[in-house]
């Protein structure tokens, strides 16, 4: 597993996000859940698969209609890196908080 380079709040977000699900999460959750944009979550997606924090696969759910869904999950190790850096930025910035629809999933 690598180290990621720079991480800002956006890599944060997204690691919560993965964080606070026993489940897979799928891209246009993600988006929705951490309120950024397709441009900055699918590249951070990306960056954390290639670097070995995250795996993805695809849904290939048979009983739900429209496309298909990429999956994504940390790996053990990606999770153990992620709580990390997301206990660092809490630190570094007490005012920072996950939003509330992450808080609520």
């Amino acid at each position: 597993m690598q180290q990621l380079g720079r991480i800002g709040r956006a890599t944060v977000d997204v690691l919560t996000v993965l964080l606070d699900s026993d489940q897979p999460r799928w891209g246009l959750e993600i988006i929705k859940l951490t309120g950024r944009p397709s441009g900055s979550v699918y590249p951070l997606l990306d960056r954390l698969e290639q670097a070995g924090w995250a795996t993805s696969s695809w849904d290939d759910a048979s009983d739900r209609r429209g496309p298909r869904r990429r999956m994504y999950r940390l790996t053990a190790e990606g999770a153990t890196e992620a709580r990390r850096v997301c206990a660092r930025a809490a630190e570094r910035s007490p005012s920072w908080r996950p939003s509330s629809s992450q808080v609520a999933q």
